[in-house]
């Protein structure tokens, strides 16, 4: 934090956010999110990292983009927490791992493989990445209710992007496309570069997490297709994120909302 109580990177203070964050990678996806929620209002931008407000039956709910990848995706989940925020949800774009998926099938993503860095500063690798299961079960009960179809499964969190999706031209070819092999037969469904670091983050700072994305199949990217919409992700994230505040207020715990101009 610096001296006047704002997050360093992030450009938040405590009155600008609740208990529930949905964490987009990319920055230009947050006023979308934002707009299904209730009176959204944008709230501040620095670098990768965009936050807009809302609110959800009447709890605050901010959409903080976190940028690619796990550094940055830790920083966002470590100022958010430390304001105040204790549920986050990533919501992503990623490739699949499973040659039966649909393009534009959702991963509802229940523990990540930690082939990352960042991570290891938290936690030793035997330590498992895994979702907060009452997350998992908002986001099914929400895809279940909006038609969406969805798997759940291990995402594989990597750092190199063309290291997963161009194995072949890399100087550790071999070992890249047996590993990514490996991950594919143990069950791996999608891969990406965010979850681990929000679910390891998350688990030390005592944090509920879930991660939902939408997956591209391998002939979709192989075939230059267009990308599948992403309006049906966005409404699940959103929705999962209304049922965890409902079952909180049903439950007689209240979380901290502000104010929404």
């Amino acid at each position: 934090m610096t001296a006047n109580g704002r997050a360093h990177h992030l450009h938040l203070d405590e009155s600008d956010v609740g208990g529930y964050a949905l964490l987009p990678g990319n920055p230009d996806h947050v006023a979308d999110i934002a707009a299904l929620l209730d009176e959204p209002v944008f709230v501040a931008r620095n670098r990768e990292f965009e936050t807009w407000r809302g609110s959800l039956a009447g709890e605050t709910v901010v959409v903080t983009s976190t940028g690619v990848g796990g550094p940055s995706t830790a920083l966002a989940v470590e100022e958010l927490a430390a304001l105040g925020v204790d549920t986050m949800i990533r919501v992503g774009v990623s490739g699949s791992m499973q040659p039966d998926t649909r393009n534009g099938e959702l991963a509802i993503v229940t523990g990540a493989i930690r082939d990352e860095g960042t991570t290891k500063q938290y936690l030793p690798v035997e330590f498992p990445a895994v979702a907060t299961i009452e997350v998992v079960r908002a986001l099914q009960e929400a895809a279940d209710a909006g038609g969406v179809p969805y798997r759940c499964g291990l995402a594989h969190t990597k750092d190199s992007y063309y290291g997963e999706t161009e194995p072949e031209r890399m100087p550790l070819a071999s070992a890249l496309v047996e590993r990514l092999d490996i991950w594919r037969r143990g069950g791996a469904v999608c891969s990406e570069m965010e979850t681990a670091a929000v679910f390891i983050v998350g688990s030390v700072l005592n944090v509920r997490t879930g991660s939902v994305v939408m997956m591209w199949s391998g002939d979709a990217v192989r075939d230059g297709g267009p990308a599948p919409a992403v309006e049906p992700l966005f409404a699940t994230a959103v929705e999962a994120m209304r049922h965890l505040v409902s079952a909180r207020g049903a439950a007689g715990v209240a979380g901290r909302s502000v104010g929404v101009a």
